[in-house]
Protein backbone atom coordinates (compact mmCIF):
# COMPACT_ATOMS: atom_id res chain seq x y z
CA UNK A 1 0.00 0.00 0.00
CA UNK A 2 2.83 2.39 0.88
CA UNK A 3 4.49 1.74 -2.50
CA UNK A 4 1.19 2.45 -4.28
CA UNK A 5 0.75 5.72 -2.40
CA UNK A 6 4.33 6.67 -3.25
CA UNK A 7 3.61 6.10 -6.95
CA UNK A 8 0.57 8.38 -6.71
CA UNK A 9 2.67 11.10 -5.12
CA UNK A 10 5.31 10.65 -7.82
CA UNK A 11 2.66 10.97 -10.52
CA UNK A 12 1.31 14.12 -8.85
CA UNK A 13 4.68 15.86 -8.76
CA UNK A 14 5.56 14.77 -12.31
CA UNK A 15 2.34 16.34 -13.57
CA UNK A 16 2.91 19.41 -11.39
CA UNK A 17 6.41 19.84 -12.85
CA UNK A 18 4.99 19.40 -16.35
CA UNK A 19 2.40 22.09 -15.57
CA UNK A 20 5.20 24.45 -14.51
CA UNK A 21 7.36 23.90 -17.61
CA UNK A 22 4.42 24.23 -20.02
CA UNK A 23 3.53 27.57 -18.44
CA UNK A 24 7.20 28.59 -18.48
CA UNK A 25 7.35 27.95 -22.23
CA UNK A 26 4.05 29.77 -22.73
CA UNK A 27 5.17 32.72 -20.62
CA UNK A 28 8.40 33.15 -22.54
CA UNK A 29 6.94 32.99 -26.04
CA UNK A 30 3.50 34.63 -25.64
CA UNK A 31 3.73 38.37 -26.22
CA UNK A 32 3.01 40.51 -23.18
CA UNK A 33 -0.42 42.13 -23.13
CA UNK A 34 -1.21 45.75 -22.26
CA UNK A 35 -2.50 45.07 -18.75
CA UNK A 36 0.65 43.11 -17.91
CA UNK A 37 2.82 45.99 -19.12
CA UNK A 38 0.79 48.29 -16.85
CA UNK A 39 1.31 46.00 -13.86
CA UNK A 40 5.03 45.79 -14.71
CA UNK A 41 5.14 49.54 -14.05
CA UNK A 42 3.60 48.84 -10.64
CA UNK A 43 6.64 46.68 -9.95
CA UNK A 44 8.95 49.56 -10.88
CA UNK A 45 7.07 51.90 -8.56
CA UNK A 46 6.31 49.82 -5.45
CA UNK A 47 3.68 51.30 -3.17
CA UNK A 48 1.02 50.21 -0.69
CA UNK A 49 -1.68 50.61 -3.32
CA UNK A 50 -2.47 51.62 -6.89
CA UNK A 51 -5.34 53.38 -8.60
CA UNK A 52 -6.89 50.18 -9.97
CA UNK A 53 -5.79 47.44 -7.56
CA UNK A 54 -4.12 46.55 -4.27
CA UNK A 55 -0.32 46.12 -4.35
CA UNK A 56 0.45 42.38 -4.56
CA UNK A 57 0.47 42.27 -8.36
CA UNK A 58 3.16 44.94 -8.22
CA UNK A 59 5.17 42.83 -5.78
CA UNK A 60 4.97 39.84 -8.16
CA UNK A 61 6.33 42.00 -10.96
CA UNK A 62 9.07 43.44 -8.76
CA UNK A 63 10.25 39.97 -7.71
CA UNK A 64 10.18 38.64 -11.28
CA UNK A 65 12.22 41.62 -12.51
CA UNK A 66 14.94 40.91 -9.92
CA UNK A 67 15.78 37.67 -11.74
CA UNK A 68 14.75 38.12 -15.37
CA UNK A 69 14.11 40.64 -18.13
CA UNK A 70 11.63 40.56 -20.97
CA UNK A 71 8.48 38.49 -20.56
CA UNK A 72 9.77 36.53 -17.58
CA UNK A 73 10.58 39.83 -15.88
CA UNK A 74 6.82 40.28 -15.59
CA UNK A 75 5.70 36.64 -15.42
CA UNK A 76 8.17 34.40 -13.62
CA UNK A 77 6.62 34.56 -10.15
CA UNK A 78 3.18 34.11 -11.70
CA UNK A 79 4.44 30.91 -13.35
CA UNK A 80 5.97 29.83 -10.03
CA UNK A 81 2.92 30.69 -7.93
CA UNK A 82 0.35 28.54 -9.73
CA UNK A 83 2.00 25.18 -8.96
CA UNK A 84 2.09 26.28 -5.32
CA UNK A 85 -1.62 27.11 -5.59
CA UNK A 86 -2.31 23.65 -7.02
CA UNK A 87 -0.28 22.03 -4.25
CA UNK A 88 -2.37 23.82 -1.60
CA UNK A 89 -5.62 22.83 -3.34
CA UNK A 90 -4.44 19.21 -3.45
CA UNK A 91 -3.84 19.32 0.30
CA UNK A 92 -7.44 20.47 0.83
CA UNK A 93 -8.96 17.56 -1.10
CA UNK A 94 -10.07 14.59 1.02
CA UNK A 95 -9.99 10.83 0.28
CA UNK A 96 -7.39 10.87 -2.45
CA UNK A 97 -4.32 8.93 -1.37
CA UNK A 98 -5.64 5.48 -2.25
CA UNK A 99 -6.99 6.36 -5.71
CA UNK A 100 -4.84 7.00 -8.76
CA UNK A 101 -7.75 8.55 -10.63
CA UNK A 102 -7.85 11.38 -8.12
CA UNK A 103 -4.53 12.74 -9.42
CA UNK A 104 -5.63 12.45 -13.04
CA UNK A 105 -9.04 14.00 -12.37
CA UNK A 106 -7.44 16.82 -10.39
CA UNK A 107 -5.19 17.94 -13.23
CA UNK A 108 -7.83 17.44 -15.92
CA UNK A 109 -10.30 19.62 -14.01
CA UNK A 110 -7.74 22.32 -13.17
CA UNK A 111 -6.40 22.48 -16.74
CA UNK A 112 -9.90 22.61 -18.20
CA UNK A 113 -10.86 25.78 -16.29
CA UNK A 114 -9.83 28.22 -18.99
CA UNK A 115 -9.29 31.34 -16.92
CA UNK A 116 -7.53 29.42 -14.14
CA UNK A 117 -5.09 28.04 -16.73
CA UNK A 118 -4.50 31.46 -18.27
CA UNK A 119 -3.44 32.85 -14.90
CA UNK A 120 -0.64 30.31 -14.84
CA UNK A 121 1.41 32.43 -17.25
CA UNK A 122 -0.28 35.85 -17.51
CA UNK A 123 0.30 38.25 -14.63
CA UNK A 124 -2.77 39.94 -13.20
CA UNK A 125 -4.09 40.59 -9.66
CA UNK A 126 -6.07 37.35 -10.03
CA UNK A 127 -2.84 35.34 -9.70
CA UNK A 128 -2.22 36.13 -6.00
CA UNK A 129 -6.00 36.11 -5.47
CA UNK A 130 -6.14 32.45 -6.52
CA UNK A 131 -3.15 31.58 -4.34
CA UNK A 132 -4.61 33.21 -1.24
CA UNK A 133 -8.06 31.77 -1.99
CA UNK A 134 -6.51 28.32 -1.81
CA UNK A 135 -4.51 29.21 1.31
CA UNK A 136 -7.58 30.73 2.97
CA UNK A 137 -9.70 27.64 2.29
CA UNK A 138 -6.94 25.37 3.61
CA UNK A 139 -6.64 27.46 6.77
CA UNK A 140 -10.43 27.57 7.13
CA UNK A 141 -10.74 23.79 6.81
CA UNK A 142 -8.04 23.29 9.44
CA UNK A 143 -9.61 25.99 11.62
CA UNK A 144 -12.92 24.11 11.63
CA UNK A 145 -11.27 21.01 13.06
CA UNK A 146 -8.83 22.78 15.39
CA UNK A 147 -8.93 26.52 16.05
CA UNK A 148 -5.50 26.90 17.63
CA UNK A 149 -2.86 29.63 17.36
CA UNK A 150 -1.39 28.14 14.16
CA UNK A 151 -4.67 27.95 12.22
CA UNK A 152 -5.73 31.37 13.53
CA UNK A 153 -2.48 32.94 12.34
CA UNK A 154 -2.82 31.27 8.93
CA UNK A 155 -6.40 32.54 8.66
CA UNK A 156 -5.25 36.09 9.43
CA UNK A 157 -2.40 35.93 6.92
CA UNK A 158 -4.57 34.51 4.14
CA UNK A 159 -7.37 37.04 4.71
CA UNK A 160 -4.86 39.89 4.51
CA UNK A 161 -3.39 38.31 1.38
CA UNK A 162 -6.83 38.18 -0.24
CA UNK A 163 -7.37 41.92 0.30
CA UNK A 164 -3.83 42.78 -0.82
CA UNK A 165 -4.47 40.75 -3.99
CA UNK A 166 -7.85 42.01 -5.18
CA UNK A 167 -10.96 43.52 -3.60
CA UNK A 168 -12.98 40.43 -4.60
CA UNK A 169 -11.16 38.81 -1.69
CA UNK A 170 -13.55 40.62 0.65
CA UNK A 171 -16.49 38.91 -1.09
CA UNK A 172 -14.87 35.54 -0.49
CA UNK A 173 -14.49 36.24 3.23
CA UNK A 174 -18.10 37.44 3.50
CA UNK A 175 -19.38 34.33 1.71
CA UNK A 176 -17.48 32.08 4.11
CA UNK A 177 -19.08 33.84 7.08
CA UNK A 178 -22.54 33.66 5.47
CA UNK A 179 -22.10 29.92 4.97
CA UNK A 180 -21.19 29.38 8.62
CA UNK A 181 -22.50 31.92 11.14
CA UNK A 182 -20.95 29.84 13.93
CA UNK A 183 -17.66 31.54 13.06
CA UNK A 184 -19.02 34.74 14.60
CA UNK A 185 -19.23 32.97 17.97
CA UNK A 186 -15.58 31.95 17.82
CA UNK A 187 -13.29 34.49 19.50
CA UNK A 188 -10.29 33.20 17.56
CA UNK A 189 -11.99 33.97 14.26
CA UNK A 190 -12.46 37.55 15.47
CA UNK A 191 -8.79 37.65 16.46
CA UNK A 192 -7.85 36.44 12.97
CA UNK A 193 -10.04 39.16 11.43
CA UNK A 194 -8.58 41.91 13.64
CA UNK A 195 -5.00 40.82 12.88
CA UNK A 196 -5.85 40.75 9.15
CA UNK A 197 -7.20 44.31 9.37
CA UNK A 198 -4.00 45.40 11.10
CA UNK A 199 -1.92 43.81 8.34
CA UNK A 200 -3.98 45.56 5.66
CA UNK A 201 -4.00 48.95 7.42
CA UNK A 202 -1.06 50.35 5.37
CA UNK A 203 -3.13 49.87 2.23
CA UNK A 204 -6.18 51.55 3.76
CA UNK A 205 -3.97 54.46 4.84
CA UNK A 206 -2.69 54.72 1.27
CA UNK A 207 -6.29 54.85 0.04
CA UNK A 208 -7.09 57.58 2.56
CA UNK A 209 -3.99 59.60 1.62
CA UNK A 210 -4.92 59.46 -2.06
CA UNK A 211 -8.66 60.18 -1.54
CA UNK A 212 -9.77 56.56 -2.06
CA UNK A 213 -9.13 56.39 -5.84
CA UNK A 214 -9.70 52.61 -6.11
CA UNK A 215 -13.03 52.65 -4.30
CA UNK A 216 -14.26 55.66 -6.27
CA UNK A 217 -13.26 54.02 -9.53
CA UNK A 218 -14.73 50.56 -8.86
CA UNK A 219 -17.87 51.66 -7.05
CA UNK A 220 -18.74 54.90 -8.88
CA UNK A 221 -16.77 55.53 -12.08
CA UNK A 222 -17.32 52.02 -13.49
CA UNK A 223 -21.06 52.36 -13.20
CA UNK A 224 -22.40 52.66 -16.74
CA UNK A 225 -26.08 52.07 -16.11
CA UNK A 226 -28.20 49.09 -17.08
CA UNK A 227 -28.10 47.63 -20.57
CA UNK A 228 -29.77 44.39 -21.55
CA UNK A 229 -26.66 43.11 -23.33
CA UNK A 230 -24.69 43.36 -20.05
CA UNK A 231 -27.23 41.02 -18.48
CA UNK A 232 -27.60 38.56 -21.33
CA UNK A 233 -23.88 38.21 -22.05
CA UNK A 234 -22.98 37.43 -18.44
CA UNK A 235 -23.90 33.75 -18.20
CA UNK A 236 -22.43 32.78 -21.61
CA UNK A 237 -19.20 34.51 -20.59
CA UNK A 238 -19.15 32.56 -17.32
CA UNK A 239 -19.71 29.28 -19.14
CA UNK A 240 -16.83 30.12 -21.50
CA UNK A 241 -14.24 31.07 -18.86
CA UNK A 242 -15.03 28.01 -16.74
CA UNK A 243 -15.24 25.69 -19.81
CA UNK A 244 -18.76 24.59 -20.84
CA UNK A 245 -18.07 20.92 -20.02
CA UNK A 246 -16.59 21.67 -16.60
CA UNK A 247 -19.21 24.28 -15.77
CA UNK A 248 -21.91 21.77 -16.68
CA UNK A 249 -20.41 19.22 -14.29
CA UNK A 250 -20.36 21.84 -11.50
CA UNK A 251 -24.02 22.73 -12.07
CA UNK A 252 -24.93 19.02 -12.07
CA UNK A 253 -23.10 18.57 -8.77
CA UNK A 254 -24.72 21.60 -7.14
CA UNK A 255 -28.21 20.36 -7.97
CA UNK A 256 -27.78 16.65 -7.31
CA UNK A 257 -25.55 16.41 -4.25
CA UNK A 258 -26.16 18.08 -0.92
CA UNK A 259 -23.06 19.46 0.81
CA UNK A 260 -21.84 17.32 3.69
CA UNK A 261 -20.50 19.44 6.52
CA UNK A 262 -19.60 23.08 7.08
CA UNK A 263 -16.63 23.13 4.72
CA UNK A 264 -18.48 21.62 1.75
CA UNK A 265 -21.36 24.05 2.32
CA UNK A 266 -18.85 26.90 2.19
CA UNK A 267 -17.57 25.71 -1.19
CA UNK A 268 -21.14 25.72 -2.53
CA UNK A 269 -21.68 29.22 -1.14
CA UNK A 270 -18.53 30.53 -2.83
CA UNK A 271 -19.42 29.18 -6.26
CA UNK A 272 -23.07 30.29 -6.20
CA UNK A 273 -22.25 33.50 -4.35
CA UNK A 274 -19.59 34.75 -6.76
CA UNK A 275 -21.69 34.02 -9.82
CA UNK A 276 -24.75 35.66 -8.23
CA UNK A 277 -22.96 38.75 -6.90
CA UNK A 278 -21.42 39.61 -10.24
CA UNK A 279 -24.64 38.80 -12.08
CA UNK A 280 -26.20 41.58 -10.00
CA UNK A 281 -23.43 43.99 -11.03
CA UNK A 282 -24.67 43.74 -14.63
CA UNK A 283 -27.50 46.06 -13.58
CA UNK A 284 -24.95 48.87 -13.23
CA UNK A 285 -22.53 48.04 -16.03
CA UNK A 286 -20.47 45.40 -17.79
CA UNK A 287 -19.20 42.52 -15.61
CA UNK A 288 -15.80 41.24 -16.69
CA UNK A 289 -15.86 37.44 -17.11
CA UNK A 290 -12.76 36.89 -14.95
CA UNK A 291 -14.19 38.58 -11.86
CA UNK A 292 -15.53 35.21 -10.68
CA UNK A 293 -12.25 33.31 -11.16
CA UNK A 294 -11.85 32.69 -7.40
CA UNK A 295 -14.73 30.20 -7.72
CA UNK A 296 -12.31 27.98 -9.67
CA UNK A 297 -10.73 26.74 -6.44
CA UNK A 298 -13.92 25.29 -4.87
CA UNK A 299 -14.89 23.90 -8.28
CA UNK A 300 -11.63 21.92 -8.47
CA UNK A 301 -12.08 20.64 -4.91
CA UNK A 302 -15.72 19.61 -5.27
CA UNK A 303 -15.37 17.98 -8.70
CA UNK A 304 -12.24 16.04 -7.75
CA UNK A 305 -13.79 14.69 -4.55
CA UNK A 306 -17.12 13.88 -6.20
CA UNK A 307 -15.45 12.09 -9.12
CA UNK A 308 -13.89 9.62 -6.67
CA UNK A 309 -17.33 8.69 -5.36
CA UNK A 310 -19.40 8.89 -8.56
CA UNK A 311 -18.36 6.57 -11.37
CA UNK A 312 -20.68 8.32 -13.84
CA UNK A 313 -19.08 11.68 -13.08
CA UNK A 314 -15.63 10.10 -13.29
CA UNK A 315 -16.31 8.84 -16.82
CA UNK A 316 -17.75 12.22 -17.81
CA UNK A 317 -14.64 14.05 -16.64
CA UNK A 318 -12.31 11.73 -18.52
CA UNK A 319 -14.40 11.60 -21.67
CA UNK A 320 -15.76 15.13 -22.09
CA UNK A 321 -13.75 17.42 -19.81
CA UNK A 322 -10.58 15.56 -20.73
CA UNK A 323 -11.14 15.90 -24.47
CA UNK A 324 -11.96 19.59 -24.07
CA UNK A 325 -8.32 20.08 -23.09
CA UNK A 326 -7.49 19.77 -26.79
CA UNK A 327 -9.41 22.99 -27.40
CA UNK A 328 -7.58 24.67 -24.53
CA UNK A 329 -4.27 23.44 -25.96
CA UNK A 330 -5.11 24.77 -29.44
CA UNK A 331 -5.93 28.18 -27.97
CA UNK A 332 -2.61 28.25 -26.10
CA UNK A 333 -0.70 27.30 -29.26
CA UNK A 334 -2.43 30.13 -31.11
CA UNK A 335 -1.34 32.58 -28.40
CA UNK A 336 2.28 31.60 -28.95
CA UNK A 337 2.01 31.56 -32.74
CA UNK A 338 1.15 35.22 -33.14
CA UNK A 339 -1.55 34.29 -35.67
CA UNK A 340 -4.44 35.71 -33.63
CA UNK A 341 -5.85 39.14 -34.62
CA UNK A 342 -4.02 42.05 -33.00
CA UNK A 343 -7.23 43.14 -31.25
CA UNK A 344 -6.95 40.01 -29.06
CA UNK A 345 -3.93 41.72 -27.49
CA UNK A 346 -1.13 39.16 -27.77
CA UNK A 347 0.77 40.20 -30.89
CA UNK A 348 1.71 43.24 -32.98
CA UNK A 349 2.35 45.64 -30.11
CA UNK A 350 6.13 45.39 -30.02
CA UNK A 351 6.46 46.46 -33.65
CA UNK A 352 4.30 49.52 -33.10
CA UNK A 353 6.15 50.68 -29.99
CA UNK A 354 9.49 50.21 -31.72
CA UNK A 355 8.20 52.30 -34.63
CA UNK A 356 7.39 55.14 -32.21
CA UNK A 357 10.79 54.70 -30.56
CA UNK A 358 12.58 55.17 -33.88
CA UNK A 359 10.95 58.59 -34.15
CA UNK A 360 11.11 59.66 -30.51
CA UNK A 361 14.62 58.37 -29.84
CA UNK A 362 15.53 58.86 -26.18
CA UNK A 363 12.87 61.54 -25.64
CA UNK A 364 10.03 60.76 -23.23
CA UNK A 365 6.78 60.01 -25.07
CA UNK A 366 3.41 61.47 -24.08
CA UNK A 367 0.19 59.74 -25.14
CA UNK A 368 -3.46 60.63 -24.76
CA UNK A 369 -6.29 58.19 -24.07
CA UNK A 370 -5.72 54.96 -22.14
CA UNK A 371 -2.95 53.54 -19.98
CA UNK A 372 -2.12 50.76 -22.45
CA UNK A 373 0.09 52.73 -24.85
CA UNK A 374 2.54 54.27 -22.34
CA UNK A 375 2.74 51.00 -20.42
CA UNK A 376 3.62 49.01 -23.53
CA UNK A 377 6.05 51.67 -24.69
CA UNK A 378 7.95 51.54 -21.41
CA UNK A 379 7.93 47.73 -21.35
CA UNK A 380 9.28 47.23 -24.86
CA UNK A 381 11.70 50.17 -25.01
CA UNK A 382 12.53 50.92 -21.37
CA UNK A 383 12.03 54.63 -22.05
CA UNK A 384 9.92 57.05 -20.04
CA UNK A 385 6.34 57.59 -21.12
CA UNK A 386 3.04 58.75 -19.73
CA UNK A 387 -0.57 59.42 -20.66
CA UNK A 388 -2.69 62.51 -20.13
CA UNK A 389 -6.26 61.50 -19.31
CA UNK A 390 -9.32 63.56 -20.10
CA UNK A 391 -13.08 63.46 -19.71
CA UNK A 392 -13.16 61.07 -22.65
CA UNK A 393 -10.90 58.48 -21.00
CA UNK A 394 -10.83 57.09 -17.48
CA UNK A 395 -8.23 58.03 -14.90
CA UNK A 396 -5.47 55.53 -14.09
CA UNK A 397 -2.36 55.14 -11.97
CA UNK A 398 -0.62 57.60 -14.30
CA UNK A 399 -2.82 60.33 -12.82
CA UNK A 400 -1.30 59.56 -9.42
CA UNK A 401 2.26 59.18 -10.66
CA UNK A 402 2.10 62.48 -12.59
CA UNK A 403 5.19 61.58 -14.58
CA UNK A 404 4.63 64.59 -16.85
CA UNK A 405 5.89 66.80 -14.01
CA UNK A 406 9.39 65.45 -14.56
CA UNK A 407 9.11 66.00 -18.32
CA UNK A 408 8.57 69.75 -18.17
CA UNK A 409 11.51 71.66 -19.60
CA UNK A 410 12.65 68.57 -21.54
CA UNK A 411 12.24 67.67 -25.18
CA UNK A 412 9.32 65.24 -25.45
CA UNK A 413 7.50 63.53 -28.29
CA UNK A 414 3.72 63.77 -28.18
CA UNK A 415 2.07 60.86 -29.99
CA UNK A 416 -1.09 62.82 -30.79
CA UNK A 417 -3.10 63.77 -33.82
CA UNK A 418 -3.47 67.55 -33.52
CA UNK A 419 -4.50 69.67 -36.47
CA UNK A 420 -1.75 72.03 -37.72
CA UNK A 421 0.74 70.60 -35.20
CA UNK A 422 1.18 66.89 -35.77
CA UNK A 423 3.46 65.48 -38.45
CA UNK A 424 3.18 62.02 -39.99
CA UNK A 425 6.59 60.35 -39.73
CA UNK A 426 7.38 57.23 -41.77
CA UNK A 427 8.89 54.52 -39.55
CA UNK A 428 9.58 51.19 -41.17
CA UNK A 429 6.29 49.88 -42.50
CA UNK A 430 4.28 52.19 -40.22
CA UNK A 431 3.38 55.86 -40.07
CA UNK A 432 3.67 57.60 -36.70
CA UNK A 433 1.76 60.80 -36.01
CA UNK A 434 2.85 63.37 -33.47
CA UNK A 435 5.15 66.32 -32.76
CA UNK A 436 8.06 67.34 -30.52
CA UNK A 437 7.90 69.96 -27.81
CA UNK A 438 10.43 71.53 -25.45
CA UNK A 439 7.85 73.10 -23.14
CA UNK A 440 5.19 70.56 -22.16
CA UNK A 441 2.21 71.93 -20.24
CA UNK A 442 -0.75 69.89 -19.00
CA UNK A 443 -3.93 70.90 -17.20
CA UNK A 444 -4.33 68.00 -14.78
CA UNK A 445 -2.31 69.76 -12.07
CA UNK A 446 -4.95 72.46 -11.71
CA UNK A 447 -7.73 72.14 -9.15
CA UNK A 448 -10.90 74.23 -9.22
CA UNK A 449 -12.79 74.55 -5.93
CA UNK A 450 -16.34 75.86 -5.99
CA UNK A 451 -19.54 75.71 -3.99
CA UNK A 452 -23.06 76.16 -5.30
CA UNK A 453 -26.06 76.57 -3.01
CA UNK A 454 -28.47 75.90 -5.87
CA UNK A 455 -28.58 72.37 -7.36
CA UNK A 456 -31.74 72.85 -9.45
CA UNK A 457 -31.65 74.77 -12.74
CA UNK A 458 -33.90 75.57 -15.65
CA UNK A 459 -32.96 75.74 -19.32
CA UNK A 460 -30.88 78.81 -20.25
CA UNK A 461 -30.44 79.93 -16.63
CA UNK A 462 -27.59 82.38 -16.10
CA UNK A 463 -25.17 80.96 -13.57
CA UNK A 464 -22.47 82.73 -11.58
CA UNK A 465 -20.08 80.73 -9.39
CA UNK A 466 -17.11 81.96 -7.31
CA UNK A 467 -14.12 79.66 -7.76
CA UNK A 468 -10.61 79.17 -6.43
CA UNK A 469 -8.07 77.81 -8.92
CA UNK A 470 -5.02 76.10 -7.42
CA UNK A 471 -1.88 75.14 -9.32
CA UNK A 472 -0.50 72.02 -7.61
CA UNK A 473 2.47 71.92 -9.99
CA UNK A 474 5.82 73.46 -9.10
CA UNK A 475 5.85 75.15 -12.52
CA UNK A 476 4.10 78.29 -13.73
CA UNK A 477 0.88 77.55 -15.59
CA UNK A 478 0.39 79.80 -18.62
CA UNK A 479 -3.21 80.03 -19.83
CA UNK A 480 -1.93 81.60 -23.08
CA UNK A 481 0.85 79.08 -23.63
CA UNK A 482 2.12 79.25 -27.27
CA UNK A 483 1.83 75.47 -27.74
CA UNK A 484 -0.65 74.36 -25.07
CA UNK A 485 -3.15 77.19 -24.46
CA UNK A 486 -5.94 76.41 -22.01
CA UNK A 487 -9.42 77.64 -21.21
CA UNK A 488 -11.95 76.92 -18.48
CA UNK A 489 -15.25 75.30 -19.41
CA UNK A 490 -18.37 74.16 -17.59
CA UNK A 491 -19.04 70.43 -17.96
CA UNK A 492 -22.34 68.56 -17.83
CA UNK A 493 -22.30 64.77 -17.77
CA UNK A 494 -25.51 62.83 -18.36
CA UNK A 495 -26.22 59.53 -20.05
CA UNK A 496 -24.51 60.63 -23.26
CA UNK A 497 -21.24 62.37 -24.12
CA UNK A 498 -20.16 65.24 -21.81
CA UNK A 499 -21.49 68.66 -22.81
CA UNK A 500 -18.96 71.51 -22.61
CA UNK A 501 -20.02 75.13 -22.21
CA UNK A 502 -17.86 78.21 -22.63
CA UNK A 503 -17.58 80.52 -19.62
CA UNK A 504 -16.47 84.08 -18.98
CA UNK A 505 -14.29 85.08 -16.03
CA UNK A 506 -14.74 88.11 -13.81
CA UNK A 507 -11.12 88.90 -14.65
CA UNK A 508 -8.83 87.23 -17.22
CA UNK A 509 -6.11 84.83 -16.04
CA UNK A 510 -2.71 84.95 -17.67
CA UNK A 511 -0.51 82.85 -15.42
CA UNK A 512 -0.74 80.93 -12.13
CA UNK A 513 2.55 80.51 -10.34
CA UNK A 514 3.65 77.08 -9.09
CA UNK A 515 1.83 76.27 -5.87
CA UNK A 516 -0.26 79.42 -6.23
CA UNK A 517 -3.99 80.07 -6.23
CA UNK A 518 -6.29 82.58 -7.90
CA UNK A 519 -9.89 83.50 -7.15
CA UNK A 520 -12.38 84.43 -9.84
CA UNK A 521 -16.10 84.32 -10.59
CA UNK A 522 -17.24 82.15 -13.49
CA UNK A 523 -20.32 83.13 -15.49
CA UNK A 524 -22.16 81.13 -18.13
CA UNK A 525 -25.58 80.25 -19.45
CA UNK A 526 -26.95 76.75 -19.04
CA UNK A 527 -26.82 74.93 -22.42
CA UNK A 528 -29.64 72.85 -23.86
CA UNK A 529 -29.63 69.72 -21.75
CA UNK A 530 -31.89 66.75 -21.23
CA UNK A 531 -34.25 67.15 -18.32
CA UNK A 532 -33.41 65.21 -15.20
CA UNK A 533 -30.28 64.51 -13.22
CA UNK A 534 -26.87 65.59 -14.49
CA UNK A 535 -23.36 65.79 -13.06
CA UNK A 536 -21.85 69.27 -13.14
CA UNK A 537 -18.19 70.20 -12.94
CA UNK A 538 -15.55 72.61 -14.19
CA UNK A 539 -12.80 71.70 -16.61
CA UNK A 540 -9.58 73.17 -17.95
CA UNK A 541 -9.37 72.23 -21.61
CA UNK A 542 -6.29 72.06 -23.85
CA UNK A 543 -5.20 70.08 -26.90
CA UNK A 544 -5.17 66.98 -24.67
CA UNK A 545 -8.91 67.52 -24.24
CA UNK A 546 -10.91 68.65 -21.22
CA UNK A 547 -9.80 67.36 -17.83
CA UNK A 548 -12.10 67.21 -14.83
CA UNK A 549 -10.41 69.58 -12.38
CA UNK A 550 -12.92 69.59 -9.53
CA UNK A 551 -15.14 67.44 -7.37
CA UNK A 552 -18.30 67.24 -9.49
CA UNK A 553 -21.76 67.75 -8.01
CA UNK A 554 -25.17 66.33 -8.90
CA UNK A 555 -27.73 68.79 -10.24
CA UNK A 556 -31.32 68.63 -11.49
CA UNK A 557 -32.38 70.16 -14.82
CA UNK A 558 -36.04 71.14 -14.69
Amino acid sequence: MQQTQTSYHRLFFILLAGWFFINLFQGIFTEINADEAYYALYGKNLDWGYFDHPPLVGVLNYLSAQFFGGNLGARFFTILLQPLTLLIVWKIISKKDDQKNAVIHFFIIAASLVMFSVYGFITTPDVPLLFFTALFLLSYKNFLSQSNAKTTALMALSMAGLIYSKYQGAILIILVVLSNFKLLKNIKFWIAGIVALMLVSPHFYWQYSNHFPSFRYHLIDRSAGFKWNYFFEYLPNQIAVFNPFTFGAVVYLLFTKKPSGDFARTLYFIIVGFITVFALTTFRGHAEPHWTVAASIPMIILLTEASMENEKLSRYIKKYVGWSLLLVLMARILLVSGLLPERIGFNGKKEKTEAIHRIAGDCPVVFSGSFQNPSLYNFFTGNESTVISSLYSRQTQFDLWRKEEGMKGKKVFLHLGVKDKSIKYPSGTQEIEGFFSNDLQTTNQLEIIFTSANHEFSERDSISIPVTIINHSSHIFNMNHPEFPAEIKAVFIGDKEPVLQNVTLSEPIEKIKGGGKIQRTINFKLPNLEKGKQVFGLSVSSLFGPTLNCDPVKIEIR
